[in-house]
């Protein structure tokens, strides 16, 4: 099979090689999937997960990517409540070799029915965005109706899912990026824009959650803006900083079934959108990788024609 390996950490995107390898196998409660479309995080580049694996043991060439959805081809002993030929997508697991190929053996627990009515292509782009969304404004935030949430990155991949799902939630939704980023955050929901480049963050009010996607000097910044009682959630490691009288959480994002169920049901019924940025093929990859010019919103690989 086609898949997308990596060898030197230092190297980053530029590093990536397309290879032939091996199909998997699928062991005790997993599943091989034909992958259709593929979404990578340029930031597993940088994630030990990527190089070693739970031992700390060397594991390159390793094939990176974790979203995937595409469709059931084998089953291991003891895998239940997924079927061969079913659609599916999900979360993979961050020590095993990826999903930028043409087959992934995953756990079954990790993925979830995708629906008809969803492409693959969409289907790809929502587990790591999504859930990170939803785990960090209602398992770690903790949110409800009538508060206000600071959304870094709001015309991202992953700041467009948390400005859709808080103001669906009844959150008032300040948003953050550069500039030529408002608009777009404005049309995913956001009532207000911080251009991070020339506003002041010190002229928003306080607000009840911080979601911190960018960490350093915008992370020490938010901290302040945290009401009493309120939370910064980030996904950029330990904080660095606290608000004086709130909560600091840092998390890792985890596959759960219920919640991408819930997830791919508000794609199915229009109350949320995907936000993707470019389509290549794995032929391309590398190049999507490594582009030109910036480019806002997620990069999905696609593995299989549109049409199958």
């Amino acid at each position: 099979m086609k898949a997308i390996v990596v060898t030197d950490q230092a190297a980053g995107t530029a590093g990536m090689a397309l290879v032939e390898r091996s199909e998997p196998r699928a062991a005790i409660n997993d599943v091989v999937v034909q992958v259709h479309a593929a979404g990578f995080v340029p930031t597993e580049l940088t994630w030990p997960s990527t190089w070693a694996d739970r031992l700390d043991r060397d594991r390159t060439p390793s094939i990176p990517g974790h979203e995937l959805a595409g469709v059931v081809t084998a089953l291991g002993y003891g895998t239940t409540g997924l079927s061969v030929g079913q659609r599916v997508f999900g979360l993979t697991d961050w020590h095993r070799d990826g999903t930028l190929a043409e087959y992934v053996a995953v756990e079954a627990r990790n993925l979830a029915p995708l629906p008809g009515d969803v492409d693959f292509i969409e289907g790809a782009s929502l587990p790591i965005s999504g859930l990170t969304a939803w785990q960090g404004l209602f398992e770690h935030g903790h949110v409800q109706a009538g508060q206000s949430v600071l959304a870094h990155g709001a015309a991202g991949a992953v700041g467009s899912m948390v400005t859709q799902l808080a103001r669906e939630a009844g959150l008032y939704v300040i948003g953050t990026g550069r500039a030529a980023d408002r608009q777009t955050a404005l049309d995913f929901g956001a009532h207000e824009f911080v251009d991070l480049e020339n506003d002041a963050l010190e002229d928003v009010g306080a607000v009840d959650l911080v979601f911190d996607v960018i960490g350093g000097d915008i992370q020490q910044q938010s901290a302040r803006r945290v009401r009493a009682g309120g939370t910064l959630v980030t996904v950029v490691g330990p904080p660095e900083a606290r608000p004086a009288d709130g909560l600091a959480v840092d998390f890792v994002v985890e596959s759960d079934r219920a919640q991408l169920r819930q997830i791919v049901q508000r794609v199915r019924d229009g109350r949320l959108r995907t936000n993707i940025g470019t389509v290549a093929t794995i032929d391309d990859a590398v190049a999507a990788f490594n582009p030109t010019e910036r480019v806002t919103g997620k990069t999905i690989i696609s593995l299989r024609p549109t049409s199958e």
